[in-house]
């Protein structure tokens, strides 16, 4: 096996192009644990942890460009203000020292559909800017995502950053585990305010092929929030039930060992009821978009 240690963007492209069949080593919590159990044995490891562009992240006109590099404990410490729902998902993940080396980046990359920031990411309508050495595009994450463990990568492309808006809004996300963290999710959930243009993003993890939007749902609590963001009048509990219900049906999971297909069903209702209502009840309050 090689391993190939670019030492800047432009290189690291160029490695790429060559060796398509190189994979990409940023943390390396997802890539080092199949490679221990001899479950992947790929031609070459391409090392992106001595590209630097890769670990910043900057604010413009509202939105956060956030290099494939920057670790969730970063997300957690340094933008827990500003993209609350990612930081929230980001404390689920793994144990510390997984938060310390784990990325978004290499989450994308992975596609698992119980990877902890995918909801997040598609509630927030998150953009996914990869780049090749024939050139930069922008992929919607609503278009990532492609199947189980696969995403829309050409073989010769690079996750380069991830562009959100900053939070306006309460944001939320919640996942049913044996634990809080250190587990993989067996059904997890987000959601997305924005009174100011009356945005509500929903979507569900670990209860599909891909992590997906709940756009029935979503629909729904856009018309029926639609009289109520200058009231900031309490949700009548139909409304939050059926909301419950909508986000279930975009569910269509399978049994596993971690849980059954009617189990995530339900779980998935209850997820979107609990975060809807912490939501509301933060918007009610007035309290600024934060981390919990």
């Amino acid at each position: 096996m090689d391993f190939l240690t670019p030492t800047t963007w432009a290189e690291a492209l160029a490695v790429k192009s060559d060796r398509p069949d190189a994979v990409p080593l940023a943390g390396g919590t997802d890539v080092l644990v199949e490679l221990n159990f001899d479950h992947r044995r790929p031609p070459a490891l391409l090392d992106l942890t001595r590209i630097g562009d890769l670990t910043e992240w900057t604010e413009k006109d509202g939105r956060i460009r956030l290099g494939a590099g920057v670790s969730y404990t970063r997300i957690i410490t340094e933008l827990g203000a500003r993209l609350p729902g990612l930081a929230m998902a980001s404390r689920t993940v793994g144990s510390p020292q997984i938060r310390n080396r784990g990325t978004v980046g290499g989450n994308l990359g992975a596609a698992s559909p119980a990877g902890d920031t995918h909801p997040t990411l598609l509630a927030c309508d998150a953009t996914i800017e990869v780049a090749s050495v024939r050139g930069t595009r922008m992929i919607p994450a609503t278009e990532f995502y492609q199947g189980v463990k696969r995403n829309a990568l050409a073989p010769d492309e690079l996750i380069a950053a991830i562009h959100l808006p900053v939070a306006t809004g309460p944001q939320q996300f919640a996942k049913v585990g044996t634990r809080n963290a250190m587990v993989i999710a067996v059904c997890s959930f987000a959601l997305d305010l924005a009174p100011e243009t009356g945005w509500v993003g929903a979507a569900v993890g670990s209860a599909a092929p891909t992590p997906r939007r709940a756009t029935a749902a979503e629909d729904f609590l856009r018309d029926a929030l639609s009289d109520r963001w200058t009231s900031r009048s309490p949700l009548p509990d139909p409304i939050v039930r059926r909301f419950g219900e909508l986000a279930a049906s975009a569910a269509s999971p399978i049994d596993d060992v971690r849980g059954s297909a009617d189990y995530r069903i339900h779980a998935i209702a209850v997820l979107a009821r609990r975060t809807l209502s912490w939501a509301w009840e933060d918007y009610r309050k007035g309290g600024q978009p934060k981390c919990a």
